[in-house]
């Protein structure tokens, strides 16, 4: 660790050119902007309160363009939902530029190019969070681009869920190429190809809740092939005592070479020999989706964050770990999401308190 700041619980941090963004999860608190040039002295330059009812617990920069999320949060009242967009160009005071609503409960994790939003919406007639695509080429303007949903959650044309309430819904988008990469919450994930944006078509899914009872939360396909073969590596999300006691979410490495039929061939876990609950869970969440070779590194909530080689795929290996002390007023870790900047830089936010800045040795 080579700096560290006390802040609310963060559910994602990202970091560009010098300063790091952090989407809280519990309101008041909204979206955090810190100037990190000095790792050593990360200071907090502005901040975007929020509303009870909702959180912005997730945020996304790309040049002088910030998206948040906003998102039904502890409340049974319809909120204001959807996803807002800033101006950042000037950091210290974040200027609204639009607010594209949701009906229902909102928009959850997502990404952003520059260009396009990739994100993970309510919407209206659907069961449960689609997949959307959001033209940003005027920010004050977005245009939806493209959507995608699994069958049986377009309830209003007709197609009848296989599924319980809204369990099965997106997670979240990440697109390599002209492919999209989606988490299926209880829904495993999709392939989807997106070349002809205005008709996206399904390559291939794959579900394995049931039987095993941890949602999918994340599918990040590797950068470059590995033993000549192409890879995904997905996260589960650890819930904790609310599925199961038995086992820990942990992590899949999928053979995607043959796209069409995607093929688990390696598992990774830590051992646990204590009791995972849903307040100081203990096991996999979710990987920095910056690639830049064969070692990823995973948030493990109570179990800090793990350094993982792909070298050998049918192998995943540790390399090193990093388990924070809690943070103010805190009993147990709770590592929640992590950014691994071009510069080498790990920025770890915890669940539950405070941002810290990492060095790996790996």
């Amino acid at each position: 660790m080579i700096g560290r700041m006390d802040l609310p619980g963060g559910g994602s941090v990202v970091v560009e050119n010098g300063y790091a963004y952090v989407g809280h999860m519990d309101p008041p608190h909204g979206t955090s902007i810190i100037d990190v040039r000095d790792p050593k002295n990360p200071k907090l330059v502005a901040h975007i309160p929020i509303s009870e009812g909702v959180h912005s617990h997730k945020v996304r920069v790309h040049g002088d363009i910030m998206l948040i999320n906003y998102e039904q949060y502890k409340s049974k009242n319809p909120p204001e939902a959807g996803l807002k967009i800033f101006d950042i160009s000037n950091k210290s005071k974040p200027r609204e530029i639009h607010f594209h609503k949701t009906p229902g409960k909102g928009v959850h994790r997502f990404t952003f190019d520059g260009r396009y939003a990739y994100i993970s919406p309510t919407v209206e007639g659907y069961q449960g969070n689609i997949a959307m695509m959001l033209d940003l080429k005027n920010p004050e303007k977005p245009e939806e681009a493209m959507r995608w949903w699994m069958p049986g959650q377009w309830v209003a044309g007709g197609e009848t869920p296989t599924w319980h309430g809204t369990a099965t819904r997106c997670h979240h988008p990440i697109r390599r190429g002209d492919r999209l990469y989606i988490s299926y919450w209880h829904g495993g994930f999709a392939i989807v190809d997106i070349s002809n944006m205005s008709k996206p078509r399904t390559v291939s899914m794959l579900d394995w809740s049931p039987p095993y009872p941890c949602p999918t939360h994340t599918t990040l396909p590797m950068l470059n092939k590995i033993m000549e073969r192409d890879w995904l590596i997905v996260t589960d999300e650890e819930v904790g005592e609310k599925l199961n006691e038995t086992h820990n979410a942990f992590l899949w490495v999928v053979d995607i070479t043959k796209e069409d039929l995607p093929l688990p061939v390696a598992t990774f876990i830590v051992p646990f020999d204590g009791k995972s609950t849903h307040t100081e869970r203990f096991g996999a969440h979710q990987p920095a989706e910056q690639v830049y070779g064969n070692t990823l590194y995973v948030t493990w909530f109570a179990g800090g964050l793990r350094a993982v080689d792909f070298s050998n795929p049918y192998q995943p290996k540790e390399v090193g770990y990093y388990v924070p002390n809690p943070g103010k007023d805190q009993s147990v870790v709770m590592s929640n999401d992590v950014f691994h900047d071009k510069d080498g830089k790990l920025y770890l936010m915890d669940r539950y308190d405070g941002l810290e800045i990492l060095e790996p040795q790996v």
